[in-house]
């Protein structure tokens, strides 16, 4: 116990709410994107959804392990909105009320490393509320897998490794091991971090500025 409360009691809706940002956008003049980290209790308790992106030519997050999401589109009413629509095209998920999802709030924007992925791209993290069991998802293209880690598997330092990525093989980034090979990092896990931070439970990872 890091805090007030154990890291699965830190991981409930009401918890969470208290510490997430609760305006949905902050004005911004460039390119934008969103992504939904939706939260649920499972068997092991509090549990995440992740995405594994197909490879893709071109995807600067070809085969990363992510949220659901993506770029923000003209019609799109705000952020959120973007987390809506590209959940619904990636993996068939809907994470509206009517489906009987919450928006809670948002963590603090990250921005794309305008050195690999040109212009920077303003990306908007939501977290959102499942009730009840794990919805059928349906992948599209984009994706190649979807899957459900427990928050006490992202919390356990047996699994935070330093992350080699063969893009880029002289240089070693913090991730953590999530099964059958899958690694998170980069802005996933940054946005992590965020989380953990705000539910009192910071993760025991070190960043460097390229990482």
């Amino acid at each position: 116990m890091v805090g007030q409360h154990t890291v699965t009691e830190a991981f409930t809706d009401a918890r969470l709410s208290d510490v997430l940002s609760q305006d949905l956008d902050i004005p911004y003049q460039g390119p934008t994107a969103a992504v939904a980290a939706v939260v649920r209790t499972g068997e092991r308790g509090p549990e995440m959804l992740f995405i594994e992106r197909a490879i893709r030519n071109g995807d600067p997050w070809s085969g990363h392990m992510a949220f659901p999401g993506g770029r923000t589109e003209p019609d799109d009413d705000d952020t959120f909105d973007t987390a809506v629509r590209e959940s619904r095209e990636e993996i068939g998920f809907d994470i509206t009320a009517d489906a009987g999802v919450r928006w809670l709030g948002r963590l603090s924007d990250l921005e794309g490393n305008p050195r690999w992925r040109g212009a920077a791209l303003r990306v908007t993290p939501h977290v959102c509320w499942l009730e009840g069991d794990r919805p059928e998802l349906t992948l599209n293209y984009e994706v190649a897998d979807a899957f459900w880690v427990s928050v006490l598997e992202l919390a356990d330092p047996g699994r935070h490794i330093d992350y080699h990525y063969p893009p880029r093989p002289d240089e070693r980034f913090p991730g953590i091991e999530v099964g059958h090979g899958r690694v998170i990092w980069g802005m996933t896990l940054r946005m992590l971090q965020d989380m953990f931070t705000r539910a009192g439970h910071p993760l025991p990872i070190q960043f460097s500025p390229s990482s």
